[in-house]
């Protein structure tokens, strides 16, 4: 059987990125624990929170599922994944990853086919099918499938195609719409047909946690995403702008819980999501490191998940 080789990849990206791999003597084979990273599951808690808020205001609305919810929980979950291989394997064959820094890439290190990479994202994307398919004959809300459909084209498109809107600068509006009201209203709506005005409220604040992280990132990466014509949202309006625009992101969501402790007293404990985001906030505002601005992702990451999982039971309970 013929083993890929990289170094003689018809992507100029990739064929370097092999070369000096090989010159560095480096490694020589992909291993378990390199498919595992390029799932990315520091974002997965991003996925998570806003099923949970959604789970605990379907329960506010007595329409709660077990069978509803884990199966929006897969959808999310799954359809994640899949745009992490997606992306992975986009920004690998187009050579956006020449340039970065950071934990190494399956594509654009090289050390993959990207047909592989390709297929495991398409798996994933499968599966959350699988899981949308199964709750929309259950529910028997077959406008879902409409849904279902811009989600894995935009998942797709944010680094695919021609034109990837990621690179455009629209990443963090494509973000704050599905992780926000299209996760979380969506989860509320696979249960429920009563009307509220939680859940648009909530989803907004759930889905701004995962633009902060989002914002992290890209700051971290406004040098080589310049350098490799990347023009992401931070690329566009500077560093310090996106210093700013990451706190604003972060400590907004906390509106949320200020405008229904009222009516619902568990929101009190929301306010704990602070532990994590407040560290997350001061780092971006003083680091001077990529390492530093990744420790703030992951701080935000976690306290997105808290945040989901704390505002869905204060609805619920």
């Amino acid at each position: 059987m013929n083993q890929y080789d990289p170094r003689r990849s018809g992507n100029p990206a990739k064929r370097a990125a092999a070369e000096r791999l090989a010159a560095a003597g480096g490694p020589s084979r992909i291993t378990w624990r390199d498919w595992v990273g390029g799932a990315r599951l520091r974002t997965l808690p991003l996925s998570v929170a806003p099923v949970l808020v959604g789970a605990g205001l379907a329960h506010m609305l007595q329409s709660f599922s077990w069978t509803l919810s884990l199966l929006a929980l897969g959808v999310a979950v799954f359809l994640q994944i899949g745009v992490n291989y997606a992306n992975d394997y986009s920004d690998g064959i187009r050579g956006t990853d020449e340039y970065r820094v950071g934990p190494t890439r399956l594509t654009g290190s090289g050390l993959v086919n990207p047909k592989r990479v390709l297929a495991t994202a398409l798996v994933f994307f499968a599966l959350a099918v699988v899981c949308g398919l199964v709750a929309v004959v259950l529910s028997g809300r077959w406008w879902f499938l409409a849904i279902g459909v811009v989600a894995i084209l935009a998942a797709w498109f944010y680094t695919g195609g021609r034109r990837p809107y990621g690179y455009a600068g629209l990443g963090e509006v494509a973000v704050l719409i599905f992780f926000g009201p299209v996760a979380t209203v969506g989860t509320v709506r696979l249960q429920s047909d009563l009307e509220a005005q939680e859940p648009w409220i909530a989803s907004i604040g759930v889905g701004l946690l995962a633009v902060a992280v989002l914002v992290a990132n890209n700051t971290r990466d406004i040098e080589t995403d310049r350098a490799a014509g990347k023009r992401t949202l931070s690329v566009r309006i500077g560093d310090r702008a996106s210093r700013v625009l990451f706190v604003v992101c972060a400590l907004l969501p906390f509106a949320v819980p200020a405008i229904y402790s009222p009516a619902y007293p568990g929101m009190v404990l929301v306010w704990l999501a602070l532990i994590l985001i407040v560290p997350a906030c001061v780092i971006v505002l003083w680091a001077r490191s990529a390492r530093e601005l990744v420790l703030s992702l992951a701080l935000t990451s976690l306290g997105a998940l808290a945040y989901g999982a704390l505002l869905g039971a204060a609805f619920a309970f």
